[in-house]
Formats: structure tokens, C-alpha cells, sequence
């Protein structure tokens, strides 16, 4: 980031390439996710498309699949669509942490599946004695269990989270389409301003645009969440790929102006 007194950053004009859609059937067909799974999705609001046609055309971007590898992986623990929402929105989320966690899982998983493919070799063989040890699922259930808790006590008791699940909960699909819709008109008023300052009043009205957003659709956003949040755009891969997807250098841009407007 820029410190006060070192002058204007150079910005890169936002990129000119295009930005990659996928129809359903073609996410469907790269997922494996069924495309009723993909409209569930959407209708329930944990996968938006990045846009929606006037005839209900759906395309996804390079965001959505990660998003929807999110969620599939929240899947594979077993949590709730609703408990999937307030997760994902929560901007706390550690998206590294969850794959270690869903990695040691998936080993444990397949640990046992060696179990049982050797148990059933061996009765092939003409083994007799009866052994059900194979079959025991306690290591992987406690094991999932406490992610479980970790998770709910990571998240579940920030006001954020529980404001944005609440929230998540209560939106129709055609509301969530008009918050994603307002977002975009965000992003896309930022995008005009890249070759301004961050600190130029129209770029920090856009910033408490901005804060006003994520207050009205998901949580009270103090200027100290504000404030992790700018962070995040930049040092969170997950949240740089998804912003600057819209014009390159897009994030730097954003995460330099929210750090004015959070530092005045």
C-alpha cells in the first residue's frame, strides 16, 4: 500500500480482456454438478451467477467456480445450505484453513476405503474369519465433528456472521440478484475512477457506497471491518482473483481508497 506523503500511485487502465462466461450447462458439464443442483444453488444464494440475461440466460465466471469449489467442499462436511451462507459471507472466512481440514479428512476417508477393499480381497481369497473393524467410521466422525465446532466457534459468534446468515436467509432469489446487481454497479463505478487518486472525493464517495452496501445486505461494516476487508482484497487470493477480474489492479485500487477513508 501507499503511505501518506509518498506521492500517487501508477495505476494500470483496467484490462481489456475478456471476461470469461460459462452457461450452465457448460459448468455443469465441466463440475459434474447437475444443473438442477446449479439452479438450486443460485435460487438459495450461495452461487450467483456473474450475470443474468433478460431471458434468465445464467453465466458464470472464473468467481463463481470458486465459489462453487467452496461449496462443495462445505458440502463434502456436511453442512446446511443455510449454514453455507453465513460461512461464505462472513469475511472471515480462511479458505486455506478449510482445505488443510478438508484434506486431512479426505486422507482419513481413504484410509479406510484401503481397509475395505483389502477386507473384501481377503474374502475373495476365501477368508472366513469375520472382521468389521474396516468398517468403523469413529476417527472420521470425530474428526469431522471438530471441524464442525471449530468452525461454529470461529464464526458462529461474531455479530457479522450472525447478521449475515439472518440476512442470507431471508433474501429471494430476485433480491439477490438486485444486490448483486447494485455490487457491480460499485465495482464498476471504481473501475471509471482507476486513473484518479484514491484519495479524490468522487473515489471515497464510492468507498462509503461501498460500506453502505455491505451494511444493508449483510452486516453492520464498522470502518474497522471496513478496514480488514481492504486488506483482504489484496492479500487474499481468493479476493483478489474475484476483484480484479473486473479490471487488472482493480483490488490495489480499492484496498488504497478504503485505507484513506478508514484512516480519516
Amino acid at each position: 500500500m501507499i503511505e501518506s506523503g509518498q506521492g500517487k500511485p501508477s495505476r494500470k487502465k483496467p484490462s481489456k480482456e475478456t471476461k470469461m462466461k460459462m452457461t450452465v450447462k457448460e459448468v455443469a458439464m465441466l463440475t459434474g454438478v447437475s444443473v438442477r443442483t446449479l439452479h438450486y444453488y443460485h435460487r438459495e444464494g450461495i452461487l450467483i451467477p456473474s450475470e443474468v440475461t433478460e431471458n434468465r440466460y445464467r453465466y458464470y465466471d472464473t468467481a463463481n467456480l470458486a465459489q462453487l469449489q467452496n461449496i462443495l467442499f462445505l458440502r463434502e462436511l456436511d453442512f446446511s445450505i443455510q449454514e453455507i451462507k453465513g460461512i461464505l459471507a462472513d469475511p472471515n472466512y480462511d479458505e486455506m484453513d478449510a482445505f488443510k481440514k478438508q484434506r486431512h479428512l479426505l486422507l482419513l476417508k481413504r484410509c479406510r476405503l484401503d481397509k475395505l477393499i483389502a477386507l473384501l480381497d481377503q474374502k475373495l481369497e476365501g477368508e472366513r474369519t469375520m472382521n468389521f473393524k474396516p468398517f468403523d467410521m469413529t476417527e472420521i466422525e470425530a474428526n469431522k465433528k471438530q471441524y464442525e465446532t471449530e468452525v461454529k466457534e470461529r464464526w458462529g459468534k461474531t455479530d457479522a456472521y450472525r447478521q449475515s446468515q439472518q440476512k442470507a436467509n431471508s433474501y429471494s432469489p430476485e433480491q439477490w440478484e438486485a444486490i448483486h446487481t447494485e455490487a457491480e454497479a460499485i465495482y464498476a463505478g471504481f473501475v471509471t475512477k482507476m486513473a484518479q487518486d484514491a484519495a479524490d472525493p468522487e473515489v471515497q464517495e464510492l468507498v462509503a457506497e461501498w460500506q453502505a452496501h455491505i451494511s444493508r445486505h449483510y452486516y453492520d461494516c464498522s470502518k474497522e471491518i471496513l478496514s480488514g476487508l481492504g486488506l483482504m482484497y489484496v492479500h487474499d487470493d481468493r479476493f483478489k482473483e474475484n476483484i480484479d477480474s473486473r479490471a487488472e489492479g482493480l483490488a490495489q485500487f480499492m484496498s488504497d481508497a478504503i485505507e484513506i477513508y478508514t484512516t480519516n
